[in-house]
């Protein structure tokens, strides 16, 4: 994904038909950090600013490759590095944490430094982490990268989102939205093919050393040419708040993380529970100190944003999608490896058109939203993701792998007429002030969900396989049953998906953008 100087000065002009006519008077008029556009605005946004949303785009599609392409590399992991399996999962759970860890934060930073230097800071540890994983000579080393990775990883996303809010037309931001979706479902979805792709010629260290020179041209390109938009302001830094948070959402995905471990005996159910109530401690003195520094506007991660009824109703359907989402993600190549028999490659390739389905319908359900709003699009997706989700709880040892391949896809299909319409329907209810901190809330639910469907599906299979060998079955069909009771427990979570659709609104802004849009025509 190199990205040239020249292209990004033509992006924005080609692609943006709403951009194109008034794009030099608005140049023109724009100073170097534009505020919010006021509400109901439909003036277009100046080709500097849709330059730095194009970049922020590809440097968080780079950065978020990383979040999948480990899986596939564990066991080349294992015997070349001599560490269990039980060790080498740590580089995919010490990113998640780092990434739970740091969002959270983030909204603070983004309010607090202009874009340029964040965006130059996560690229720098983004790139370092990626340096430093592709030299590490043994397993703490290799780590110690991927927590690197995963702190600029964290700051790249809900400083995209935050400048989509600030610099982008209310009536247009369905389809920038739309945008966003390619890079969180594209990238992750072909980190396993990619990196199924290389392990089956290269050595594993070439996993870092072919995104290191594009995450060096990303950083070179967006100090030159990212510019600062929105304001800032001088808060001061609350290190306990930073502590609290640490241990709440740290704590809480690190839990989540052992509950498959506890249920198949691998993990003491005390260190779960100790850990998870630890966790749910840190987050509720966390929330209890957000809501008194946030009296005097000092807060780290600001809680106002939940007094929008949509937000809330948004940011809850988020969580189950997303708990539907990283389940199945987790579960299906479980399926397919260990029940169907398949490599992990084939596996990678499998799964793809799914990822790059939901990718590609990001822009055309971001144009939709714009036009029809969140509910003609939430309804059905919503529906669809169900249908699925119930279906694959038939799979068994004799199903096909393209029923599996056609069930991936739609359910894809599904999720992207969701997650396009939740993300702009909840940052678009909150006032512009606390758009960096709706962002950074959107950002930890996606974490803190995935590791609760993650956790669920997983435990919800261990549970039902050891139940189902206790009574005398064997390790296959008892695998293939706990998958079943695992695809159950998801389409049963995924009704109140279907309820709370009907409950989520257009935002007030888009409306009275979109009748001055349609005024003016």
């Amino acid at each position: 994904m190199l990205v040239t100087e020249r292209a990004l000065d033509d992006l924005d002009t080609r692609s943006d038909p709403a951009i194109g006519d008034s794009a030099a008077e608005a140049a023109a008029n724009a100073p170097a950090t534009h505020a919010a556009p006021a509400t109901g605005s439909t003036s277009a946004a100046p080709p500097a600013d849709t330059r730095v949303i194009w970049l922020l785009l590809g440097a968080t599609f780079v950065v978020f490759l990383n979040e999948t392409i480990m899986g596939v590399a564990i066991p080349h992991l294992v015997v070349d590095l001599q560490v269990s399996l039980s060790a080498a999962q740590w580089l995919t759970t010490g990113f998640l944490l780092t990434m739970a860890v740091v969002i959270p934060i983030t909204g603070f930073l983004i309010k607090r430094f202009p874009t340029r230097p964040v965006f130059i800071a996560a690229m720098s540890l983004f790139s370092a982490g990626t340096l430093l994983a592709a030299v590490a000579p043994g397993f703490e080393l290799l780590l110690a990268g991927r927590i690197v990775q995963a702190t600029g990883t964290a700051i790249m996303m809900p400083l995209l989102m935050t400048t989509i809010m600030t610099v982008v037309p209310p009536r247009d931001r369905g389809r920038f939205m739309g945008r966003v979706s390619i890079v969180m479902s594209v990238a992750p979805a072909i980190g396993p093919a990619i990196s199924g792709l290389i392990l089956s010629f290269l050595n594993w260290r070439f996993m870092f050393w072919l995104v290191l020179p594009i995450a060096v041209v990303m950083l070179l390109i967006g100090a030159r040419r990212v510019t600062s938009v929105g304001d800032t302001e001088r808060l001061p830094i609350d290190v306990f708040s930073i502590v609290l948070s640490a241990i709440g959402f740290g704590g809480l995905v690190y839990g989540l993380s052992l509950a498959g471990g506890e249920a198949s005996g691998a993990t003491p159910a005390g260190l779960l529970w100790a850990t998870l109530a630890v966790g749910a401690a840190g987050i509720a003195a966390f929330v209890a100190r957000q809501l008194v520094l946030q009296r005097r506007d000092a807060a780290l991660l600001d809680l106002r944003t939940f007094k929008s009824g949509n937000f809330a109703v948004s940011v809850a359907l988020m969580v189950v999608m997303m708990a539907a989402l990283f389940g199945t993600i987790i579960v299906l190549p479980v399926y397919l490896q260990n029940v169907l028999k398949l490599e992990p490659l084939a596996t990678g390739i499998l799964l793809l058109p799914g990822g790059l389905a939901m990718g590609l319908l990001g822009p055309t359900v971001g144009r939709l939203f714009d036009r029809y709003g969140p509910r003609p699009l939430l309804v059905p997706g919503s529906i669809v993701v169900s249908g699925v989700l119930w279906a694959l709880t038939t799979v068994g040892p004799e199903t096909s792998e393209w029923f599996v391949l056609a069930m991936h896809v739609v359910l894809s299909i599904g999720l992207a007429f969701m997650f396009t319409p939740l993300f702009t329907s909840a940052l678009g209810s909150v006032q512009p002030k606390f758009y960096s901190y709706g962002s950074a809330i959107v950002g930890t639910v996606q974490q803190v969900a995935g590791a609760a469907g993650t956790a669920l599906f997983i435990t919800v299979l261990t549970a039902q396989q050891l139940a189902a060998q206790s009574a005398g079955a064997t390790a296959f069909a008892a695998e293939a049953s706990g998958i079943r009771t695992a695809f159950l427990v998801g389409a049963i979570i995924s009704i109140v998906a279907i309820v709370g659709a009907f409950f989520v609104r257009r935002p007030a802004d888009m409306v009275e953008g979109a009748d001055a849009h349609h005024g003016g025509h």
